[in-house]
């Protein structure tokens, strides 16, 4: 992986063209057809372009197209709100780059004492601090008590997420639906990797796991993309059991890089008793990263 995101960009559109069948998309089907999904001509003419310039573009060159011709397309390929602002996010990352976006995206922001503050405050949900690279860059004791095994190494903070996810042969115990939050990781780092091309950390991340996960390499290369704003996710706690619990995602205003994940439950609930179980169980916990029997 590197700047020049050519290759990005032909696979994403490859893959679209080819989950989309004519019937889908209205058109009448005559004959065999060698290729899976649309043509690359009926995806033109869905567009309004021409044959020459859509092929073009799933070439991989993007430089220079207009918003509404990217729009066009995202309907032809019947991309859904996600995957248009990824095609978006790819077209403008194959532009001309403003002096100094490489320093900048490859910086990590510094924490302002009020984020701690603020998290410190969430004394009744656990919640931590996260860049687009799923590097925990704060959390506060509840945080770290929901997620004790990605903390009981001892390592200082940050710690990555997606490292935990994939390589740690706990996390398959610790999220009951791995497949679904693995691949949803996947498909969240897709979107990370368009919007910030030039990070050289997460394209070493990428390239790692890539290297090292035969699951990760897999979806990676499916193309689908997914964006963590809220939902649910169940966890297996080594100390309190089965927890299911709401998260949401808050994007930092004037900090775009980061956001402030927070989970909850139902007080009542099986869940909302296992956070109240869990606060009980922190506060028994030595003050630092917490320490469970694996």
């Amino acid at each position: 992986m590197g700047t020049d995101n050519r290759n990005e960009v032909r696979a994403f559109l490859t893959s679209r063209r080819a989950k989309i069948s004519p019937e889908q998309a209205g058109i009448p089907a005559y004959g065999s057809r060698r290729v899976a999904g649309l043509r690359r001509g009926e995806v033109a003419a869905l567009a309004g372009v021409s044959v020459e310039y859509y092929t073009r573009l799933e070439r991989g060159n993007l430089t220079g197209v207009s918003d509404s011709v990217l729009d066009a397309i995202a309907r032809a390929l019947q991309l859904d709100d996600t995957e248009t602002a990824h095609l978006h996010h790819l077209a403008r990352a194959a532009g001309p780059q403003p002096a100094g976006t490489r320093a900048r995206r490859d910086s990590t922001p510094e924490i302002r004492p009020a984020i701690h503050r603020l998290l410190n405050f969430m004394t009744g949900v656990p919640a931590f601090l996260r860049n687009y690279r799923f590097d925990i860059l704060a959390a506060n004791p509840l945080g770290k008590a929901l997620y004790a095994p990605l903390f009981s190494t001892g390592v200082a903070l940050p710690v990555n997420s997606m490292r935990f996810t994939f390589l740690d042969p706990h996390a398959q115990v610790f999220y009951p639906e791995w497949a679904k939050t693995a691949r949803s990781a996947v498909g969240s780092l897709r979107i990370a990797a368009a919007q910030h091309p030039h990070d050289k950390q997460l394209m070493n991340l990428i390239g790692e796991l890539s290297m090292r996960s035969d699951a990760f390499r897999t979806w990676w290369a499916t193309q689908d993309v997914f964006v963590h704003r809220h939902g649910t996710k169940r966890f297996r706690h080594p100390a309190i059991g089965d927890l299911e619990l709401a998260y949401e995602g808050l994007e930092l205003a004037g900090d775009e890089t980061l956001s402030i994940v927070t989970y909850s439950a139902e007080p009542g609930t099986p869940s909302g008793d296992g956070l109240e179980l869990l606060a009980t169980w922190a506060a028994t916990q030595e003050s630092g990263p917490a320490h469970v029997d694996r």
